[in-house]
């Protein structure tokens, strides 16, 4: 037994090292599952497409052209999971593997800082065409932890989407192609890790003649978009009655995922002999599918904005993804892909505030009610924001207008059974019968400086 164990310590210990964060990352991240800024947050993601803050960068690049100005953005993001697990005893008879009555789930909060810059870069392009370049970052723990990432199988069942996010890395731009025709593009950026364990090893796990290689490569993938200014179209700077105010916007964000991938070789003198036994680990975490969104708005006056908007998220993909997981292949998890309604609306009272707020519902992706040793849960989602933005026209010291916003979102977790099962021997199944709930709420604030 302790032979068997040993090459299995040292994976361990190399993810410790190479890690440093508890297997507390979900299957998504910030900018999808709550949002990036206070009026993404705020309205549920109703407005993202037709945010003109540098959070437009990963949502709709083409609405950086909205607002020539250019800003410098610092976010905090805060989510609470207050989310519930309650056993419904054993369908095969015998006890529950785990006795609890409305548990609340271990999941670490997200605690993100969020930092972007949006700018124009006209002044160093010849002609006079503007040109508009935006980067927004993330970072976990308010700028602590670099890099989140767990992937792990569980008796007592995880929830799938959420816990720390990963590093948040997104640049590009913008730019106008014709009268109220726009379009951006930009690169979401995230890590693939490789490391090698070559090390040899007594009876007591402790190792020497250690080999530890590291490397990470970035993994780039797309977003485009196009919007467009139906007034502008057909009317230039006319009137143009029922087309006045009347907006149209396009994207597409490209899956991205966090990978890591371990080779541990141990050799044992006097036991196990060179080349030693190898583990093999490929898993990997964060995902996030390919996500289509199309989003109507309409400005009913210079004070107010709605939004209306749909995303598909093609999560089907991801069963191919996690046949090739060393750590969840097992589970035979089954997707589907889903529609996400948005609604959202904007109203500036007068020259100083801004209220805003929006409503979405998501159904969850996961068809599976049993996913083997890795016990996955996800639910339906109601997602509910509201916030409001504060505009301080002439501050001291600063040239131009500040800008403080807040937002509030919360997410209610539609209640749904599930299965506990593994694949250990010995193990009657499903072992465990399972209700899940919760309520997630998530609280953003954001100082932003034009210039």
């Amino acid at each position: 037994m302790t032979v068997r164990t040993l090459p299995h310590l040292g994976a361990a210990a190399l993810f410790t090292s190479l890690l440093a964060s508890p297997a507390w990352a979900g299957m998504g991240n910030t900018a999808s599952t709550y949002g990036l800024l206070p009026i993404d947050v705020g309205t549920a993601q109703g407005m993202s497409l037709f945010n003109t803050q540098a959070s437009a960068l990963y949502y709709n690049p083409a609405y950086l052209t909205q607002d020539p100005r250019g800003e410098l953005t610092v976010g905090l993001l805060h989510g609470e999971h207050d989310l519930r697990v309650t056993s419904n005893g054993n369908p095969s008879g015998g006890a529950p593997a785990v006795i609890r009555d409305g548990d609340k789930a271990n999941v670490a909060d997200t605690q993100q800082q969020v930092i972007a810059l949006k700018t124009d870069l006209t002044d160093m392009l010849k002609g006079d065409h503007p040109v508009y370049f935006a980067i927004i970052a993330g970072v976990e723990k308010y700028g602590e932890e670099m890099l989140a990432f767990g992937s792990q199988n569980s008796q007592e069942g995880q929830f799938m989407r959420y816990g720390r996010q990963p590093l948040f890395l997104n640049l590009g731009g913008g730019a106008e192609l014709a009268n109220g025709i726009a379009l951006g593009a930009s690169a979401h950026v995230s890590l693939s890790s490789e490391a090698t364990l070559i090390a040899s090893a007594d009876l007591a796990g402790e190792t020497q003649y250690e080999e530890l290689t590291v490397t990470a490569k970035p993994i780039i993938r797309p977003v485009l978009s196009m919007n467009l200014e139906w007034d502008k179209i057909f009317c230039g700077k006319e009137d143009c009655g029922i087309w006045s105010g009347l907006e149209t916007a396009f994207a597409f964000r490209g899956h991205t995922d966090a990978r890591t991938s371990v080779e541990s070789n141990l050799t044992i003198p006097g036991t196990v002999i060179d080349p030693g036994i190898t583990v093999l680990i490929d898993t990997i975490d964060s995902y996030q599918p390919d996500i289509l969104s199309a989003g109507l708005l309409y400005h009913f006056s210079d004070n107010f904005r709605a939004s209306v908007s749909v995303e598909q998220q093609n999560w089907k993909d991801l069963e191919e993804r996690l046949e090739g997981d060393t750590v969840k292949d097992q589970a035979n998890a089954k997707f589907q892909d889903v529609m996400v309604p948005r609604i959202g609306a904007e109203w500036t009272l007068n020259e100083n505030i801004m209220l805003f707020g929006g409503v979405a519902y998501q159904e969850s992706p996961l068809e599976s009610i049993q996913t083997p040793d890795v016990n996955y849960f996800d639910n339906d989602r109601l997602i509910v924001g509201i916030g409001s933005a504060l505009i301080i026209n002439n501050p001291p010291i600063l040239a131009y207008p500040m800008r403080l916003d807040f937002g509030y979102q919360y997410q209610q977790l539609q209640d749904r059974d599930f299965e506990l099962t593994s694949t250990r021997p010995g193990v009657t199944n499903p072992y465990e019968s399972v209700s899940t709930e919760g309520d997630v709420h998530v609280f953003s604030g954001s100082l932003t400086l034009k210039f």
